[in-house]
């Protein structure tokens, strides 16, 4: 039996994925743009004034180390992304944005999550009405606006940003609507998209 857990975050710690899982705003699709993945309306999609179903989910950024990945559900991955290119440890960076963007003022109390990859570690956190946690990652681990919003092992085997983003996308979590991956690469990292077509 599936479950409805919402959009949710995997992290590798050498891969990762965003999945948008969505009841109300299922017409959307992720569209690469110069600097970031996007979530957005698709072209049939009913006129909506509500800010959170456009944001960038996937972002990579060069960082006094390196580069690092940052990615979540929400207008927090921007901030995430800015403050790791100014050097904040990445823990800083995630803990930071969710605290300020804080959870999501809609029906749900939606809770933000977010996670990171860089070269020495990954991290995943959420911000919800009770709680933020921002935590390291060694195995692959999920996070969950819904149902599974603490983070929990999950089996993911992707090696490549695209299986990790049809990987996600397959999950046998109810109503998956599109979906990103990223993964290490020895020059910096890859990206994907998984519209579902």
């Amino acid at each position: 039996m599936s479950t409805y857990v919402g959009r949710f975050v995997v992290v590798g710690p050498e891969v990762g994925a965003y999945r948008v899982s969505s009841r109300s705003f299922p017409n959307r699709e992720i569209t690469a743009r110069e600097d970031a993945l996007t979530v957005g309306p698709t072209a049939d999609a009913p006129e909506t004034d509500n800010p959170y179903v456009s944001y960038n989910c996937l972002r990579v950024v060069d960082t006094p180390t390196g580069q690092t990945a940052a990615f979540g559900n929400g207008s927090h991955v921007d901030p995430i992304a800015e403050k790791l290119e100014l050097g904040y440890p990445a823990r800083d960076a995630l803990a930071e944005s969710l605290l300020a963007l804080d959870y999501e003022k809609d029906d749900y109390d939606t809770p933000r999550i977010a996670a990171t990859i860089g070269d020495d570690e990954a991290l995943i956190g959420i911000v919800r009405k009770d709680a933020l946690l921002v935590e390291p990652v060694d195995e692959p681990t999920l996070v969950a606006t819904y149902e599974k919003n603490s983070p929990e092992p999950i089996e993911f085997t992707a090696d490549s940003a695209g299986t990790a983003a049809s990987e996600s996308y397959e999950l046998e979590f109810e109503h998956a609507v599109c979906a990103a991956g990223v993964a290490r690469t020895g020059d910096g990292f890859e990206t994907a998209i998984e519209n579902g077509e």
